[in-house]
């Protein structure tokens, strides 16, 4: 049975696993249709999409519409003006055939000229908490790759989730995550996290095929790609978005349904499987 965890203060719970849109991109609509079934059979009530992924909300869409009312569905959106963020929004719902969202996203705020921008007059939070007040979004949140601008964006406003990276590698050799998931708590958060399964930057001329989806390198071991994500969850969050790859899918769904804590041990393992890895994000103090 999928494990679910409550979404910040309310009562809803979510599975502990997040479908990543990035699962249905540039595949055959039959192909979204049946992976986007079997997620929701197997537990998965967060579905998770944007529209920087490639046709993903053109395929999800129609895969969710028997469901749609029985899942938490977040979106993004990566413009930063007001006027842009609400035209994109609207384009978004209709192409995944709904009138609203349970979470909206600001996509990867990344540098301070990201935060200025949507915190300024006709920013995208505008935009943001306009929806909300029409009924069209339910919860405001948004994504971050930079420790820095989400803690100073979680100062400047009541968010009710962050999503961001929280993975083995990027904790115990980049000093990456820790600080936000701290933050949140703090400010009382829901932290979604991405990147469990997540192990180093690709190196140069590597072979990527077997892994188009993924901007960098997973991990490739089954056990130890478990390992990984059990890490992300035991962590203070809620759910864990794997890759968007179906066979890191598979292993993550195993994970969700069976999750048990890392010990002591397991993380004295990781912590040296660790050692020499080139972490996808890296905190600089």
């Amino acid at each position: 049975m999928m494990q679910k965890r409550p979404f910040g203060q309310t009562e809803e719970m979510i599975s502990i696993i997040g479908f990543g849109g990035i699962l249905v991109t540039n595949t055959e609509q039959s192909e979204a249709n049946k992976i986007s079934r079997y997620a929701f059979d197997q537990g998965i009530n967060y579905y998770d999409v944007a529209p920087a992924y490639g046709n993903a909300e053109e395929r999800l869409g129609p895969a969710i519409q028997d469901f749609r009312s029985n899942i938490f569905l977040a979106c993004k959106t990566g413009k930063r003006s007001k006027v842009e963020a609400l035209a994109e929004l609207h384009q978004s719902l209709e192409k995944l055939k709904t009138d609203y969202f349970d979470l909206y996203q600001l996509h990867a705020m990344s540098s301070d000229s990201d935060l200025e921008q949507v915190l300024s007059v006709g920013g995208a939070m505008e935009a943001l908490i306009e929806a909300r007040d029409k009924g069209i979004v339910r919860h405001l949140g948004f994504s971050a790759h930079s420790v820095e601008v989400a803690v100073r964006l979680m100062d400047q406003f009541d968010f009710d989730s962050v999503l961001f990276p929280v993975n083995w590698v990027n904790y115990f050799e980049g000093d990456f995550g820790p600080q936000v998931v701290e933050k949140a708590q703090q400010k009382g958060v829901t932290r979604l996290a991405l990147k469990g399964m997540a192990k180093r930057k690709w190196s140069e001329g590597e072979d990527r095929s077997a892994f188009s989806k993924c901007w960098y390198a997973p991990v490739r071991n089954e056990d130890e790609a478990k390992l990984a994500l059990r890490f992300t969850l035991s962590q203070p969050i809620t759910s864990a978005i794997p890759p968007g790859e179906s066979a890191l899918f598979d292993w993550a769904l195993d994970v969700g349904r069976e999750f048990i804590p890392v010990t002591k041990e397991e993380i004295e393992t990781l912590k040296d499987l660790a050692i020499g890895q080139d972490p996808i994000f890296q905190h600089v103090a």
